[in-house]
């Protein structure tokens, strides 16, 4: 008895999904924009700080994006993929991937603007994904990704920070009719998804973009505030988005498909006002280099220093966060958001 007790048991749990898909920007790309021709790009130190053996894998992040958490939650894997890796295994095609290109947007010119790839783009690689599946595991498990596979969709701050504010690339749009022209994209690529098959789709909401690092000192004055224009254009997207989320969902009520808009705003707000109280010490500056603009090519191991404790700091550069703040984000979504989708 003695002796039995003192072996440790392993559970192996059953995934709850059969795969995690998932389109967007640079807070879910893993590696895609490595092999395209872009300097939007994060496969270089220091990148990949306190990811495994300090690899730069291309996540925008001092390790984990959001997209592993989600997997690993789900039973899948430790890691998502990004699709476009050469490295991909049939193992690892199976379980899901990623098709997000950082410096992507719903508004057709921000991936023009970037030379990234495009959401439209994006559907094109996961139909050409659909068949490498039906060619390596046959119709029935294509069919069972589709159906109870989860389907997730996070851009549209590139859009407002870069496209809108910084390139002043839509001249002829204000606030509202900009977060009006993000919705009418962003509903129609949901609305595409659904007609390729996927009957588990979440697209998740913006944050509070005005309050990032970078567009605190670019936007933010003197005293580095939160930019209320940016605030303004994500409040009003978030607002219309889940609006047409719901009416889309209302025209599916006879048929299985579940769509959840997953709104982070108000969650990421609170971390940023009072970090104290989720074990941060600073949430205005990134801790690559000066904190204050470096992101992707500027955020390097020749000019950046990194801060230490990395822990103490929600930001990793000046717009995405460290992997401890994606961890503490992807719990709130996963129990509020995620565990709606896995309901049958």
């Amino acid at each position: 008895m003695v002796l039995w007790a003192a072996v440790p048991v392993v559970v192996v749990q059953a995934a709850s999904s059969p795969a995690l898909i998932v389109f967007g920007d640079s807070i879910v790309d893993p590696g895609n924009n490595n092999g395209i021709n872009t300097i939007i790009k994060a496969n270089f130190p220091p990148y990949g700080h306190d990811f495994h053996n300090h690899t730069p894998t291309g996540r925008f992040c001092n390790g984990r994006i959001p997209t592993d958490f989600i997997a690993s939650r789900l039973g899948l894997k430790e890691l998502l993929p990004p699709y476009l890796s050469p490295e991909l295994s049939t193992e690892e095609l199976l379980t899901g991937v990623s098709f997000a290109s950082g410096g992507t947007g719903f508004d057709p010119l921000t991936p023009r603007l970037a030379s990234v790839i495009s959401m439209p783009d994006q559907l094109l690689l996961f139909q050409q994904y659909k068949e490498r599946v039906r060619g390596a595991a046959g119709d029935a498990r294509v069919a069972d990704m589709m159906t109870r596979g989860i389907f997730a969709i996070c851009a549209g701050s590139d859009d407002v920070a870069n496209t809108y504010f910084t390139m002043r690339a839509r001249p002829g749009y204000d606030h509202a009719s900009y977060a009006a022209l993000l919705v009418h994209h962003a509903a129609a690529f949901v609305d595409e998804l659904v007609k390729a098959g996927a009957r588990k789709v979440a697209i998740i909401g913006m944050p509070p973009i005005g309050c990032v690092p970078s567009q605190r000192t670019m936007s933010g004055g003197m005293e580095r505030r939160c930019s209320e224009g940016h605030n303004q254009i994500a409040v009003a997207y978030n607002a219309g988005m889940k609006r047409r989320m719901e009416e889309m969902q209302a025209k599916k009520k006879s048929t299985k498909t579940k769509l959840v808009f997953m709104d982070i705003y108000g969650f990421l707000m609170d971390m940023m006002m009072r970090p104290r109280a989720y074990g941060f010490s600073d949430s205005t500056m990134g801790c690559c280099g000066t904190g204050l603009l470096e992101v992707s090519v500027l955020c390097n191991a020749l000019t950046s220093s990194v801060c230490t404790p990395v822990s103490d700091y929600l930001f990793w550069d000046s717009y995405h966060p460290t992997e401890k703040a994606y961890s503490i984000l992807t719990d709130f979504v996963y129990d509020n958001y995620v565990k709606k989708l896995l309901l049958d």
